[in-house]
């Protein structure tokens, strides 16, 4: 019997109260035939990706529904946490703004990573935006979240983040195997990965960790989501645990506001339902049912999340009012303390044809920053100038005299990320609009020592680039200063240049910063959310999602968003057997 299997009848006996003891063959017997009749039940009761029953445009609402817990934003939390929810006796509804990964599968394959991530058509995946930093970014908008359109690495968190965070580590060890039973891969590493993972052992990123999901200093080879033949698995996918009698998935959901009961004198205001919208503009109104246990949690994400609660009234009350706002309760830690992990590299041509590949190494360094490659596409796409003008800066570099480039996928990138970040920012309503990307601006590099470590990591990719172990995808006439060069004259961001930030990495460093998309706060437990999660002066409504961290888990935080996904649904379904 698998382990969800055996999982199902451990819930089952706590569920149902069953105690017996080891010598009362009787009871034993009766217990275990009840069991496995529930088991069998529940599993009926599972389906296959993609054909889920329970996914509908939100064009097939009714006006009016009721729920025992209503999920907003169906991506790497709220994915696991619904299929976990539905497993109990409650009815459970998850209303996701975007589209399915499964209608075009094609999209998601690893050769469409870039061009999926930064389409910015009405109906794709991921919708852009740019932080007051002047950084270019994207937030996803799919069934999977940002498990659609990620890089697929898949990492697990340090202990330190499981400490500070409060979580049991017995229930989070089982989440995650949970998450990666269904989800993920060993990569088959290949010659540009395995020369990224020799050059990290030789400039001395020990030691060799071998394959792992753990954070460990050194280099090692992670998970990933992208399976031997590209394809991508998602958050979506963990939606084949869930019970498809108990789960109503509804897409292009885009909800506006989450409505609260008025607060009498001596209470506090409570979430009985929401207000969403279809891709045809007609309302939709979903509310509680009438039982003390249900639920609104909101897992729109880092960006979503913190803008949904100042919809619905909860926030700085100046800000809310300035916009039309009614204001339920005044918040003003709600929207602060958001962090984005500073990125930096460089783009190295290569002699060599090099494989289509998506991070698979890692090197963790004990000062702060880890480092990890990407190789074979054309990173034009991810510049404010586009294909011309990096193709215009490698002819430069390699001094060939010509307009157009043997292949602009003979490309690699290396980059560093640093750890935290210590910097943090904010984010603000720009309008009342649900639809309408909030003010966001993550302050990258505001703290000296965030600073400090992206210099320290640049050293160390630039170490790997001149190792022997690389040299072999080197042009002999490129030099460092050459590739560091190539960055600074490209666009990658739109913030101003210094002169000469070639020759200082810390201006390197701030003049060519790009996300890594690891958004995270604006819902701080304790200072937005409890130790549960739950919004702190109002009753009913939770946050699960990366809104919620105070610093980037791991070095891909995918992993842990997944993972508290499940891990706080066994915890409300054990609260609310109780």
């Amino acid at each position: 019997m698998d382990l969800y299997r055996l999982n199902l009848k451990h819930k089952s006996k706590e569920r149902y109260g069953l105690k017996y003891s080891r010598s009362s063959s009787k009871w034993k017997f009766l217990a275990l035939v009840f069991v496995a009749e529930f088991s069998f039940h529940v599993l009926c009761y599972t389906e296959k990706a993609p054909n889920f029953s329970f996914i509908h445009e939100a064009t097939s609402a009714p006006t009016v529904s009721s729920y025992d817990y209503i999920i907003i934003g169906g991506g790497a939390a709220g994915c696991p946490l619904a299929a976990t929810l539905s497993t109990g006796d409650a009815n459970v509804l998850v209303l996701e703004r975007g589209g399915s990964p499964y209608v075009n599968t094609t999209k998601i394959r690893i050769e469409n990573f870039i061009s999926t991530l930064t389409d910015t058509s009405p109906d794709s995946f991921s919708q852009a935006f740019i932080s007051e930093d002047g950084v270019l970014n994207n937030r996803a908008r799919a069934l999977g979240g940002g498990t659609v359109i990620n890089v697929g690495f898949y990492s697990r968190a340090e202990p330190l983040f499981l400490k500070q965070t409060g979580l049991d580590e017995a229930l989070a060890d089982d989440s995650y195997k949970w998450v990666e039973k269904k989800l993920v891969y060993r990569p088959v590493v290949l010659q540009w990965q395995s020369a990224v993972r020799n050059a990290l052992l030789e400039v001395g990123v020990l030691p060799d960790n071998g394959f792992t999901y753990d954070h460990i200093n050194g280099t090692k080879t992670g998970g990933t989501i992208l399976d031997v033949n590209g394809n991508r698995h998602t958050a979506a996918d963990l939606l084949e645990y869930a019970n498809s009698r108990r789960i109503t998935v509804y897409l292009h959901a885009v909800v506006h506001k989450i409505i609260f009961t008025e607060a009498k004198v001596g209470s506090r205001p409570k979430a009985e339902g929401v207000i969403f919208y279809d891709a045809n503009g007609e309302k939709h109104m979903a509310y509680l049912k009438n039982d003390s246990r249900s639920e609104i949690i909101l897992s729109a994400g880092a960006i979503g999340s913190p803008q949904l609660l100042m919809l619905s009234g909860i926030g700085p009350s100046t800000l809310l009012q300035e916009l039309g706002v009614k204001v339920v309760l005044n918040q003003t830690m709600v929207g602060k303390d958001m962090g984005d992990n500073p990125s930096n590299g460089l783009i190295i041509p290569s002699p060599l044809p090099i494989e289509l590949s998506l991070p698979e190494i890692v090197g963790i360094i004990k000062f702060g920053s880890y480092v990890e490659s990407v190789s074979g596409f054309d990173f034009s796409a991810l510049t404010v100038g586009g294909a011309q003008s990096l193709a215009n800066d490698v002819t430069t570099i390699l001094n060939q005299g010509r307009k157009s480039y043997m292949a602009m996928t003979n490309l690699g990138n290396i980059r560093e990320t640093i750890f935290g970040p210590i910097s943090k920012g904010y984010l603000e309503l720009q309008s009342a609009n649900a639809s309408d990307n909030p003010k966001v601006r993550f302050n990258y590099f505001q703290a000296p020592d965030d600073l400090r470590k992206c210099v320290q990591g640049m050293k160390t990719v630039i170490d790997v680039v001149n190792s022997k172990s690389f040299s072999i995808f080197r042009y002999r006439n490129t030099t460092t200063q050459d590739l560091l060069q190539m960055v600074v004259s490209m666009p990658v961001n739109l913030r101003p240049k210094h002169p000469n930030s070639t020759m200082s990495l810390e201006k390197f460093c701030i003049d060519t910063v790009m996300t890594i998309w690891h958004y995270h706060g604006g819902c701080r437990v304790g200072k937005v959310v409890d130790q549960d999660y739950k919004v702190l002066g109002v009753d009913s409504l939770r946050v699960i999602d990366a809104s919620t961290f105070i610093f980037s888990p791991g070095t891909n935080p995918q992993a842990t968003v997944m993972m508290l996904g499940r891990y706080m649904g066994r915890r409300i379904l054990q609260s609310r057997r109780r």
